[in-house]
């Protein structure tokens, strides 16, 4: 634990661009340019900026990527069928789809039809069984984002109580697993909790994904924590996290909202790309 009131920043961009640095010596010495190919269905302007982040971070790490954009009216078998094809090409490696889809679209089916193996984003039923499991697979990129800051800052999970405020497949479920994996005793909470600060204060580590602005404030936090913010909503044109910035007066270590584990989980997806086409190459 760290002392209370002199709360460590967790600079995941900082973090971030050293690790693409990292990631770009690691990809000069294989014999193959791993090939990492986004989907986007619809024109919405969020999800463009993301996969265009997305895309420099790659280029910056020497992965080479594609995109593929459809119209929003594209039908569910065109889609399909389009995945179909970038799981049969074995010049690719990583397939992202990104969400939201089209109301017409099942998301879980579009998912559950990428190949295992190419799956970056870490939702396919295989890859979650892997996970639960113990075993090597393909793991959503925020939760690697989470423990990885948590590694490099020191932040050890060996005994500690971790709790978890989220539940979802993406962030909440996933980061139980991987600190569970790491000897952390393992709280989910979530809407229905019953005193929600009760169990937050017990946290040695506090990671906060419900997607509810300033939920967290300081009373809810054990001096000297490690708070992770995952949250982010836009308030009156403003990036507002899950947890009160004021937390800095309590907690140990705390991330920066925006600048946190948003920018981990990008890097995240291009860590994957790679660990895919590692694990698909030497197969």
């Amino acid at each position: 634990m760290a002392p209370e009131g002199s709360a460590v920043r967790l600079d995941g961009k900082l973090a971030a661009s050293e690790l693409i640095e990292r990631l770009r010596a690691e990809v000069a010495r294989l014999p193959y340019v791993p090939r990492l190919t986004f989907v986007r269905v619809g024109d919405d302007p969020a999800s463009a900026s993301y996969v265009r982040s997305k895309e420099r971070l790659a280029g910056r790490a020497g992965v080479a990527s594609q995109s593929f954009e459809l119209p929003a009216d594209v039908s569910e078998a065109e889609l399909l069928g389009l995945i179909a094809r970038l799981n049969a090409d074995d010049e690719v490696d990583g397939i992202l789809v990104q969400l939201p889809l089209p109301p017409a679209i099942d998301p879980r089916r579009v998912l559950d039809a990428i190949d295992p193996a190419k799956d970056v984003d870490g939702l396919h039923p295989r890859n979650v069984g892997l996970l639960w499991s113990g075993r090597d697979g393909l793991v959503p990129a925020t939760p690697l984002g989470v423990v990885e800051l948590l590694d490099r800052y020191g932040v050890g999970t060996e005994g500690k109580e971790a709790v978890i405020v989220g539940r979802s497949e993406l962030v909440g479920k996933p980061l139980a697993a991987l600190l569970l994996r790491r000897n952390a005793t393992v709280t989910l909470a979530h809407s229905r909790t019953t005193d929600l600060g009760a169990v937050t204060r017990r946290a040695d580590i506090l990671v906060v994904a419900a997607g509810s602005p300033r939920l967290v404030t300081p009373p809810m936090v054990k001096p000297g924590a490690a708070v992770l913010d995952v949250g982010l909503t836009r308030v009156d044109g403003r990036i507002v996290g899950d947890v009160d910035p004021a937390v800095a007066s309590v907690a140990g270590w705390l991330t920066p909202m925006p600048g946190g584990t948003g920018p981990m989980t990008v890097v995240m997806v291009i860590v994957n790309t790679l660990t895919a086409a590692r694990m698909r190459r030497a197969a």
